[in-house]
């Protein structure tokens, strides 16, 4: 869907016409403490920083037991989230618990390895969760290298019980890294557009949650139509459009303190805002007429730079994560594609030119993509490409696929689907070679989703 809620087949034009007619920060643990769990001496794999695997196209998925946490409820709540994480990653594969040879009483105790082997797992994760008192808990986990029968990573969490889920994602941030060699991407927060209702009367408010779907919480009521959300580097704020009793303008939303402040004061509609790697600045489309171009500003000074100057349409810019360079989507060669050109403005290069209409480019944090929407044929492809263009590659196709967001890791992607009829769009999660796919579910109807960073 585009920011009007019109599908994106329409033209830039088209589209540009219709768009004219108390949250607290989950980031922060007040009390987190966190040390390392040895197994005796130190593990050959912790002391040298063996990656196990690597993720990547030919890659083929490792085998996790997550054994039941020790503990209360709580242990059981952070064992099913790390659980839930390996089994939406991809690259690791969650043991069926129903063949686990052993329980484990003593999650300090090695495993027994050869029970392992026989049900073909890689790594056994123990752990076990402590209440220190009444309003605290400790996670403590280990994960134990079938192959070798060493401890090969483990760690201790102390935060406030209302935390638990997020201790959940950390661990499984730290399994991950530690057995692929990637950073985690499971401690972030997606912010999104929520919607409700009939459609022909859809309530759209802006709604942040946690990665995998939970935690929903509304950011705005929804008299105002909200579009577009975009979080800050910095996860502390938000840039979205709002449609309210005067001309549409580009909003940033505080999530710590809920102060709203509105971005500059100009005379046509501001929209598709995206923020500079260091949070600083914002880049965004302004209208003039029947055009648009390409604005950033210094949130600090206010001070507003001039980008593009052209006859076309230029709108949905992207920074690289250098912040050197910035990639749009344009129809100044006739059709929607994408450009690449300096942050500071001047010639823009062409990239994409495979058949079809591109649109919704944005930057990976590693810097080596770019993801788009591709419209061919009345399909909807999600895709990604080199920065020069090359290496262009589809990784789910159909009606209607639209808004890619890069994982903080740089290796998945969100992008919303909406398959026509009564309904209404969804949020689905792939990985940028196209192994999987994953619904992220969310009690209405979701899109537009933005991915934050890592919250630790």
């Amino acid at each position: 869907m585009t920011p009007c809620g019109e599908p994106c087949c329409l033209s830039l034009r088209a589209r540009l016409m219709l768009l004219s007619s108390s949250l607290v920060r989950f980031s922060a643990f007040a009390a987190l403490l966190l040390f390392a769990l040895s197994a005796g001496s130190q593990p050959a794999g912790a002391e040298t920083g063996d990656v196990y695997v690597r993720a990547g196209a030919n890659f083929k998925p490792v085998a996790i037991a997550v054994t039941p946490f020790i503990g209360d409820e709580s242990g059981e709540k952070i064992g099913g989230v790390v659980g839930n994480d390996f089994a939406r990653s991809i690259f690791l594969a969650p043991v069926n618990p129903t063949t686990f040879p052993e329980t484990i009483a003593n999650p300090d105790v090695r495993p027994n390895i050869d029970a392992w082997k026989t049900v073909n797992a890689q790594f056994v994760l123990t752990g076990r969760v402590l209440r220190p008192d009444n309003g605290h808990v400790a996670a403590q986990f280990r994960l134990w290298d079938v192959s070798t029968g060493e401890q090969v990573a483990g760690e201790q969490y102390t935060t406030e019980t209302a935390n638990a889920r997020r201790v959940g994602h950390m661990i499984a941030d730290t399994v991950f890294s530690r057995v692929t060699g990637e950073k985690g991407f499971f401690d972030s927060r997606i912010v999104f557009v929520e919607e409700s209702g009939p459609k022909d009367k859809r309530r759209k408010r802006l709604a942040v949650m946690d990665m995998d779907g939970a935690n929903v919480k509304t950011l705005t009521g929804g008299d105002n139509l909200v579009v577009t959300p975009r979080f800050s580097p910095s996860a502390q704020e938000v840039a979205y459009m709002s449609f309210g009793q005067a001309d549409p303008r580009v909003t940033l939303l505080n999530l710590e303190t809920g102060q709203r402040e509105a971005v500059g004061n100009f005379p046509g509609m501001t929209f598709a805002p995206r923020f500079s790697p260091d949070g600083q600045r914002i880049v965004m489309s302004l209208s003039e007429g029947a055009t648009s171009n390409l604005y950033v500003m210094d949130l600090r000074t206010h001070a507003t730079t001039r980008l593009t100057d052209t006859a076309a349409i230029d709108t949905s810019p992207s920074f690289s994560p250098d912040g050197s360079q910035i990639v749009f989507e344009s129809d100044r060669g006739g059709t929607q594609q994408i450009y690449v050109m300096s942050s500071s403005g001047g010639p823009a290069k062409r990239i994409s030119f495979g058949e079809g209409r591109y649109s919704t480019p944005v930057w990976s944090p590693r810097g080596d993509l770019i993801a788009f929407t591709r419209i061919k044929n009345g399909e909807f492809g999600i895709g990604v490409m080199k920065p020069d263009g090359t290496g262009e590659r589809i990784l789910v196709e159909g009606f209607h696929n639209e808004g890619p967001t890069f994982a903080p890791n740089g290796l998945y992607v969100m992008f919303f689907r909406d398959s026509g009829g009564s309904g209404g769009p969804k949020i689905y999660m792939t990985d940028i070679f196209g192994h999987g796919e994953f619904l992220v579910p969310t009690p209405n109807y979701a899109s537009d989703p933005s991915w934050g960073p890592l919250m630790h």
